[in-house]
């Protein structure tokens, strides 16, 4: 067997005859997208949520059953946004800089956003929600790549990522970034950054002037942790799922087979994680999906009112909906440790924020009324108060019938419904029917370009611009073939994957080995066939080093191709709020080395952290106890120091030692020993930093875990 498949490039292309051009005028482009939304997690996908409004779209429209994001949330803006892989838009990972030209963690110069190109087809471009591919803002920050500067006529919604539905952090208009508690534009009886989205996105529609098409972009955080809802919303669900994820799981994949949304011959994957019987907090594990389908449901009540909206106007006919998601459902444990852990000193005391004040917080320390947000198993969620995320099983059942989530590239993390909704434009045989076509983000851009007529260019301002990747989705509109003729690919942290017909090479992590599946017989992903064809699993490998390379997926900064410099000096004298970038942070690659930290203040979190979620080390409180781990190639252990500090001073030595054995100290006395899997064994792309842990984590905390005191001293020595 030999695969005859080149890699092709695209050249920059003009979109002026598209098969539709003559059957319809072009259309206004609404792409509404939900965050960490599983794959079965609305009703015409097989849900037991509540989601008239899209099962009404999806009913007089089409759903694709073969839709794939990136995996991440990052990443697939990316990609969504320019038509090209994210890499080559320089976002192959998070918002930091690893020094590298495809993770450079800001939406690079060298590609267009679907609002730039739109403009040149005069469409009125229009965005509502989260921005989330550029670095982490401030007051003074530059605006370079806000949405405002990247084609969008008007923008409400945060530049950051995730955050309080509450009061989220970065929430801007336009340029200015503003309190929802102080905005003369906007004052609902109670802020829900949901509402707020698709409030704001019926607005940009009602107030759409003249002729000229439009192109809005409705980007949610929902249902993206924490797991805030209103009461009305949750009250729906109450009871829903007391018989736990199991059952939960099964009936979506009885209701998929019904709907011949799958194939029977696709068996459904294994339960990951602890057996509903043997779940240790079942009340609290319920509340958590409680509350997760009513940010669902929630989601969808939006979406009913930007349909009404367009429906005032009689625009409904001639718009293109499409509804996505950017990942697979999300198994991160955020807030999931035993028991209660507040997020500031004196719990008890309230410390109201003024209207005014700007929210700049991922996980803020208090709500605006002063009280003190709160994780754990101990924490009943739900309220502003809280902040968790719905954990490993939940998420399981969200991406049913496939394996994995969110990060990876199994079908469990990559595939997304999509509904597509046009009456005037997709054939009216179609409505309610599926389409199993393998598509893809990259696709998006250019299937806007092709019915809005919109010129893709080859060069801006004497900047080559990356050409593009995808190709228009339109056919399958008037049930003909899309014309695709690369492979689609996928790399994050190392997982990877390419997708040619019906085959598919998928591999976990930067050293995992190759697994073939035929996705016609086995899209669940069970029964690898690398035995069995062997010349074909080599050729798709062969494609796809070939592609990460063009691509800029390659060079890795958790593989073992990065150039990784870090400091010479054996010493390093640091203190709060510290950082050092890769070539200033210590050479720790197996290196053994101690670190020496007096600190003052009550409270959990990093006193230092240098690496991310592929490589690095932490030390770090919890409980009152030194914690000290280390990260290789993505798995994290961790020892804990048996007692606390006992002296005044706070002051606690850790020395790392070559075998991998970690000793705790509180002055010359020994209160903790344990032993890790090794030394850190490759130098972190990511830098060192005191007092946090922002961008890739170390830890399994999973975001930034900043300590509430300070950090007086804090002295590095490589041994």
């Amino acid at each position: 067997m030999k695969l005859m498949i080149r890699i092709i490039l695209p050249i920059a292309i003009s979109f002026m005859a598209s098969p539709l051009a003559w059957s319809a005028s072009r259309p206004n482009v609404i792409i509404i997208m939900a965050d960490d939304m599983g794959w079965s997690d609305i009703g015409c996908y097989g849900s037991e949520i509540e989601t008239p409004n899209l099962d009404r779209l999806a009913k007089n429209g089409l759903r694709f059953t073969q839709f794939y994001n990136t995996g991440r949330c990052c990443p697939t803006r990316a990609s969504l946004l320019t038509g090209t892989y994210p890499h080559q838009a320089g976002i192959g990972h998070m918002m930091n800089d690893r020094n590298l030209p495809g993770y450079q963690g800001d939406l690079g110069k060298n590609v267009r956003t679907i609002a730039e190109v739109m403009k040149t087809a005069d469409y009125s471009t229009y965005m509502s929600g989260k921005w989330h591919v550029t670095p982490k803002i401030h007051l003074g920050s530059s605006q370079h790549n806000w949405p405002r500067q990247r084609g969008f006529d008007r923008f409400y919604g945060t530049i950051h990522g995730a955050g309080s539905f509450f009061d989220p952090n970065s929430l801007t208009r336009n340029n200015t970034l503003i309190s929802p508690y102080a905005d003369p534009e906007y004052k609902p009886e109670t802020f829900y950054y949901t509402d707020a989205i698709n409030d704001h996105a019926a607005k940009f529609i009602s107030e759409h002037k003249g002729d000229r098409p439009f192109f809005l972009y409705v980007a949610h955080t929902a249902p993206h942790w924490p797991m805030h809802a209103l009461p009305e919303d949750m009250a729906k669900y109450k009871g829903r799922y007391d018989k736990g994820w199991e059952v939960m799981r099964e009936a979506r994949y009885k209701r998929q087979l019904e709907m011949g949304l799958i194939d029977k011959k696709w068996k459904l994957s294994p339960r990951d994680g602890t057996a509903w019987k043997d779940a240790p907090n079942q009340k609290w594990e319920i509340r958590l999906m409680e509350t997760y389908a009513a940010m669902v449901d929630r989601l969808d009540q939006g979406i009913g009112r930007v349909i009404g909206a367009l429906e005032k106007r009689k625009m409904l006919d001639d718009t293109l909906i499409l509804f996505l998601a950017d990942n697979g459902g999300c198994a991160e444990g955020m807030g999931r440790r035993q028991g209660i852990q507040y997020k500031d000193k004196d719990p008890d005391q309230l410390k109201p924020m003024k209207a005014t004040d700007l929210q700049i917080d991922m996980i803020p320390k208090r709500t605006r009324e002063g009280v003190v947000l709160k994780q754990g198993t101990d924490v009943m969620t739900g309220g502003a108060d809280t902040y968790h995320g719905y954990g490993l099983s939940w998420a399981n059942a969200s991406n049913t019938p496939f394996r994995q989530y969110k990060h990876w590239v199994h079908e469990g993390g990559i595939s997304s419904p999509l509904v597509a909704h046009w009456p005037k434009g997709i054939d009216e045989k179609l409505n309610g029917k599926m389409d199993s076509q393998p598509a893809h983000l990259i696709d998006l851009m250019a299937t806007c370009a092709d019915l809005g007529k919109a010129t893709y260019p080859e060069q801006v301002k004497e900047q080559d611009i990356v050409p593009l990747q995808g190709v228009s989705i339109a056919a399958a509109f008037t049930d003909n073939k899309i014309d695709r003729k690369n492979p689609i690919f996928w790399e994050h942290e190392g997982n990877r994957a390419i997708r040619i017909g019906k085959w598919k090479l998928v591999a976990k992590g930067s050293k995992g080995s190759w697994e073939l599946y035929d996705m016609e017989q086995d899209r669940t992903e069970l029964n690898d066939l690398t035995g069995k064809h062997p010349d074909r699993a080599k050729e798709m490998a062969v494609l796809w080093e070939a592609w990460a390379l063009e691509a800029k997926a390659k060079p890795w900064p958790w593989g073992g191709n990065a150039k990784k410099k870090g400091s010479k000096k054996k010493t390093f004298n640091l203190k709060e709020k510290d950082l050092l970038d890769m070539e200033n942070a210590p050479m720790i690659a197996n290196k053994a080395f101690e670190v020496e930290a007096q600190y003052q203040g009550e409270g959990d979190g990093v006193l230092v952290a240098q690496g991310g979620d592929a490589h690095g080390w932490v030390l770090y409180l919890e409980d009152d106890r030194l914690h000290f781990g280390v990260c290789r190639h993505g798995k994290f252990s961790v020892v804990k120091a048996t007692s606390p500090l006992e002296s005044k001073m706070r002051k606690g030595l850790v020395q790392l030692l070559k075998n991998g054995e970690v000793k705790f100290f509180d002055g010359k006395q020994v209160i903790g020993e344990g032993k890790l899997a090794g030394l850190v064994s490759e130098m972190p792309i990511d830098g060192l930093q005191v007092g946090r842990d922002e961008g890739g984590t170390v830890g399994l905390y999973k975001d930034a875990f900043p300590f509430p005191g300070e950090v007086k001293k804090l002295r590095i020595k490589i041994n």
